[in-house]
């Protein structure tokens, strides 16, 4: 099973163009697909889990088999949550596209970067700022 945790794969990357102003249309649109088809796919994903769950409960007789089973569903269902929380922030995503908020810093407003956003869609730091989040965090023992 692939890590969709990470980002979304499938895809062609974005042409840039000299002198192309960012975030334009089309390269909103190349976003809105990476971002509407990531979701699909995690979707997908949390409907084989469900279809899995109702299919898959045994009544083991042996304890350990048993025990087995409940840690394979509960791990499944921490994965699905952890996705879950992951469409939530893709749909935010698509979101600022569609108020023209897409692909700028949050905390100091500068563009993140065509290849950055398609490492990872959901970015809303620049590489300065996020790196900066992290080592904070580190200080702080986070």
């Amino acid at each position: 099973m692939p890590n969709n945790n990470e980002a979304f794969t499938h895809f062609e990357p974005y042409p840039i163009v000299e002198g192309e102003e960012y975030m334009n249309e089309k390269q909103k649109d190349h976003f809105r697909k990476i971002l509407e088809a990531w979701k699909q796919e995690l979707m997908e994903e949390v409907d084989s889990t469900i279809h899995h769950l109702r299919e898959e409960p045994s009544n083991f007789a042996d304890p350990s088999d048993r025990a087995s089973q409940e840690e394979e569903f509960s791990l499944e269902l921490r994965t699905r949550d952890r996705e879950r929380k992951l469409i939530k922030k893709i749909s935010e995503s698509v979101d600022m596209i569609d108020e023209d908020d897409y692909g700028y810093c949050d905390a100091c407003g500068i563009e993140i970067g065509i290849r950055r956003l398609e490492a990872r869609p959901t970015a809303s730091l620049c590489i300065d700022c996020k790196t900066l989040a992290e080592i904070k965090e580190k200080q702080l023992g986070g």
